[in-house]
């Protein structure tokens, strides 16, 4: 082919980005267009769709709620695409989040530790044992590379520092909450299983992780992992990758060991079953509390701060966490509000609180005083 039949087949983009560079570009665009199908994930067929329809959370096609509550309360009261382009709220840091790499700490027979990431990715270090959950280190949370919300910070470590864990945890298969270029580094860097709620394991597998490291649980079921037991507990969210909703579950978490509980929500509206996990599972020495990406448009499936605080009450923690909040921009609310709002209901309910800057360490038992660091940043 002559040069004017090359310039011809790139077309007009190829020629306004220029040579090999408008080349490279397309060929870009052609590797990110073809991971989005793949990101979207698997569907349930075979034993794995059948176990899901024996679920009592299972009912007419779909997973549901208890009590039925959905993701949208009715009809939204203003218009949120409005807010969105032109609303008020600052809705991101003023200057750079400051980021900590923790040092590696001894492992001991009653260590309780956290290490939070930003947005919900954290490790539960406990009694020896590491713990990872919602793992999501790419740059935005969304099946394409080039659209999406972006990382408002970066993460405080890479995957490849990270240490040899015993588990990693979903809570759900939303983006923010399950990366699937994530997912494939671990898979290749670690050897731990995956616990995932019913159906997720779909998702998995359509990304390569071996069958035998991916263990699916309905709400109430346990799984023994390194001398721990981690149990699927209730949520009240959805799922969702793509156009399909509710097709696989959602859960919260709970990782016990001899000594020492821990209690992670997911993604959750406030219901009656955090009191139900508390008087099932608990009292726990540490609560990890989602606080953001709250509206009035959405009460049912996302907590406002407050109700993180009463939910931590019901569920009998100890010390509080707050976490998914500073990473990425999912709601209208300023971009430091929720942990301004949980501080306050913190401190009006005599609630033990930390509030770590991403990659710091919180020892449970000696937990960092609340020093507002975000504040002057916000």
């Amino acid at each position: 082919m002559g040069e004017a039949g090359q310039r011809g087949g790139r077309g007009a983009f190829g020629r306004r980005l220029g040579g090999a560079a408008g080349l490279a570009a397309l060929v870009g665009l052609a590797w990110v267009a073809r991971d989005v199908p793949a990101a979207l994930g698997g569907r349930l067929t075979g034993a794995r769709a059948e176990r899901a329809a024996r679920s009592p959370q299972f009912r007419d096609g779909a997973f549901r709620n208890r009590g039925g509550s959905r993701s949208m309360a009715g009809a939204p009261d203003r218009n949120l695409l409005r807010e969105l382009v032109f609303g008020k709220q600052k809705r991101r840091p003023t200057t750079a989040v400051p980021l900590l790499r923790p040092a590696a700490a001894p492992a001991t027979e009653r260590e309780l530790n956290i290490v939070w990431y930003g947005h919900a990715s954290a490790l539960i270090e406990i009694e020896g044992r590491r713990v990872l959950i919602d793992p999501v280190w790419s740059e935005r949370c969304s099946p394409s590379a080039a659209v999406g919300p972006r990382r408002l910070h970066a993460p405080p470590v890479g995957l490849d520092e990270l240490p040899a864990v015993d588990a990693v945890l979903i809570s759900h298969d939303h983006y923010d909450h399950l990366d699937m270029a994530t997912v494939r580094e671990l898979v290749a860097r670690q050897s731990a299983p995956f616990l995932v709620p019913l159906g997720v394991g779909a998702h998995l597998q359509r990304w390569g992780v071996p069958e035998h490291r991916i263990v699916e649980l309905d709400w109430s079921q346990s799984h023994r992992v390194g001398g721990l037991t981690v149990t699927a507990t209730a949520a009240q969210h959805f799922s969702g990758r793509g156009l399909r909703r509710d097709g696989t579950l959602w859960s919260s978490w709970v990782v016990a060991g001899a000594h020492r509980r821990v209690f992670y929500t997911g993604d959750s509206g406030y219901f009656d079953g955090y009191a139900e996990i508390g008087d099932a599972h608990g009292p726990f020495d540490v609560t990890l509390m989602q606080i953001g990406a709250y509206d009035r448009a959405w009460p049912s499936i996302h907590m406002f701060p407050e109700e993180a605080v009463a939910a931590h009450v019901d569920l009998r923690g100890g010390l509080l966490v707050p976490v998914h909040w500073a990473t990425f921009n999912l709601a209208l609310h300023d971009w430091s509000e929720p942990v301004d709002r949980v501080w306050a209901e913190a401190k009006a309910r005599d609630v033990r609180l930390a509030v770590p800057r991403p990659g710091e360490r919180v020892v449970v038992d000696d937990p960092p005083p609340v020093d507002g660091w975000w504040q002057s940043i916000a």
